[in-house]
């Protein structure tokens, strides 16, 4: 815990916000003129959402060739040399948490454009054709919106094309993912290839179309979407393909490290420093992961005694992996077992947290055609989407550590908060996976405190889960910086969670192809259970649980260090809840 609060100080010194008064002056002017030029292009690039949705569907895909990655450099180079112009301590309170936001957002699309990101644009976990068969799950209100998504449909074949042009400049100079991280990834792209064009994913708006579009208008886009599926769609698809099997894969790089990327040990830093908005080294969150798995042993070991086994851990672990008993018997079951969780959480709510978010979420099976690489579940806005595949590698005694991190208090539950806070320049609603996953990870253990955990096992599937992100720290680290083979990584997961072998491989593999993503959960968690510690010992009987879990999220994604600088203000303000009283 030491090394990480000692990163968060060194990270702070340079950058983070204090809280005391200070006017707005010339100094917030030019800021915001700043932020504001720099969103806007931003916009027209297709780098983020429009979060006013003003301008509906889109009718082109975005452009990602050489040419705008180059431009997109150096925009972000003169936007980096325009906020280094500006000290921070002659902004405005509000405006110091902005500047230190967007500048490591800013840092971090830098380093992303610096060491050529674009040239990957996949990994074991998603890839550009799955986010774009992502996009046709989306609702259509309107003709208009039908009629530009037909002409998306039609401009596949550019798309493709740019994204296997910069694919081929990566594989020239040995940056892509591992090898052996992309067996078996073509199935998503043979989901589109050996299908009808009716049943293929991105036909799915055409079937069911909002009775606002006369009869004949709608017979009418469904036949042009059927053309553009049939005729650039699907083609295009089989033209990735073709390149994914007979040229890309074959000469995909074989060593697993980040570090034997071109300039690999800068760009492995700049990975942590994305993640985990942290100065801490590989070897430094290496040592933390062996520490902090060393105390959940013991808690697991706690559990077994509880209920009574008398075998080692490794037995232990083979009888939660095996017995029947811990296991779905139908997609459904797991899905409704998903939703008893969720509303248990919804008679806890109360006594943990003051506000609430407005949006609701549903809960949702993970699509067929991703399904078998895919984690276990995910959550955000709107949804909590369960991986119903291979229900044998699904255990109900993690169920609850899943169903609170992904939906409610986690991501479905953080993200609409933070989305619905008023008067934040737009930029702010950008994810920090040292923020948002740190709470979630957070919000399982807070499951213990709740009451939702009913069984020792669900307690120790909660450990597991908390396991499973404390080895990521060693895992990452060792396959990254150390040298780790793929089958040590899939050992060490094995050895110390009880996780499935089917996740466990799934896992590992998004590790070695996504260096750094997973480091940002257990610091993450780490740093909320520093602050909270620091708030009840400060605060003593002044300290109210509610009015803490509405300070982080009120504040909403942020680097680790503003976290910390606003729960020191919290102290300071006796504990007092964001929030006025009604």
């Amino acid at each position: 815990m030491k090394q990480i609060v000692a990163a968060l100080a060194i990270a702070a010194a340079f950058s983070s916000p204090s809280f005391a008064a200070a006017k707005p002056g010339s100094a917030d002017a030019r800021f915001t003129a700043i932020h504001k030029a720099e969103w806007k292009w931003r916009l027209q690039q297709r780098l983020e959402d429009d979060e006013d949705d003003v301008r509906g569907v889109e009718s082109r895909l975005p452009n990602v060739s050489l040419a705008v990655q180059v431009e997109r450099q150096k925009k972000w180079e003169d936007t980096l040399r325009q906020l280094e112009s500006i000290k921070p301590e002659q902004l405005s309170n509000k405006e110091r948490i902005n500047y230190q936001v967007y500048r490591a957002q800013v840092a971090a699309l830098l380093d992303n454009q610096r060491f050529r990101e674009y040239e990957k644009p996949l990994n074991a976990d998603s890839s550009f054709w799955g986010n774009l068969a992502g996009e046709a799950r989306k609702s259509f209100r309107t003709a208009e919106d039908y009629r530009n998504y037909v002409a998306q449909l039609n401009d596949v074949p550019r798309y493709f094309s740019e994204e296997i042009t910069n694919m081929r400049a990566g594989l020239a100079r040995g940056f892509t993912p591992p090898k052996v991280t992309l067996e078996g990834r073509d199935k998503s792209i043979t989901s589109v290839t050996d299908a009808k064009p009716e049943d293929v994913v991105f036909f799915k708006p055409f079937k069911e179309m909002p009775n606002v579009i006369p009869a004949a208008e709608q017979q009418a886009l469904k036949a042009e979407g059927l053309k553009a599926i049939r005729e650039k769609v699907i083609p295009a698809h089989a033209e990735l393909l073709k390149f994914m099997r007979e040229e890309y894969v074959p000469k995909a790089k074989e060593a697993l490290a980040a570090e034997s990327y071109p300039d690999g040990k800068a760009y492995y830093q700049s990975k942590i420093v994305e993640f985990t908005t942290t100065t801490l080294s590989a070897d430094q969150i290496h040592q933390i992961g062996l520490d902090e798995m060393a105390k959940i042993r013991a808690e697991m070991q706690d559990v077994m005694k509880q209920v009574g086994f008398k075998g080692d851990l490794p037995a232990f672990l083979q009888f939660l992996r095996t017995d029947p008993q811990f296991y779905a018997r139908t997609p459904e079951e797991l899905l409704m077992r998903a939703a008893w969780i969720a509303k248990k959480f919804d008679g806890k709510v109360a006594d943990y947290f003051g506000r609430l978010p407005r949006s609701r979420f549903a809960i949702i099976p993970v699509a067929p055609e991703i399904a078998p690489f895919y984690t276990s579940g995910r959550g955000g806005p709107g949804g909590y989407w369960v991986n119903t595949y291979n229900l044998p590698a699904r255990p109900l005694y993690s169920l609850p550590a899943l169903t609170l991190h992904e939906s409610a208090p986690g991501h479905a539950f953080q993200m609409p908060i933070a989305l619905e806070q008023k008067g934040r320049p737009p930029f702010r609603n950008a994810y920090i996976s040292a923020y948002g996953e740190g709470w979630a990870l957070y919000s399982e253990r807070l499951g213990s405190e709740m009451g939702i955990y009913e069984t020792p096992y669900e307690v120790f599937g909660m450990l597991s889960y908390q396991a499973w992100r404390a080895s990521r720290l060693v895992v990452d680290t060792g396959v990254h910086a150390k040298g780790w083979t793929r089958e040590q990584a899939q050992q060490y997961l094995m050895e110390n969670t009880a996780l499935s072998s089917h996740e466990v491989m799934t896992e590992v593999d998004r590790y070695i192809s996504w260096p750094g993503q997973a480091l940002s959960y257990y610091l993450g968690e780490m740093a909320i259970f520093e602050a909270r510690k620091k708030a009840e010992k400060a605060l003593g009987s002044k300290f109210d649980i509610r009015a803490f879990h509405d300070t982080i999220l009120e504040l909403g994604s942020v680097p680790l260090p503003v976290l910390q600088a606003r729960i020191d203000e919290f102290i300071a303000s006796g504990g007092k809840s964001p929030y006025p009283k009604e």
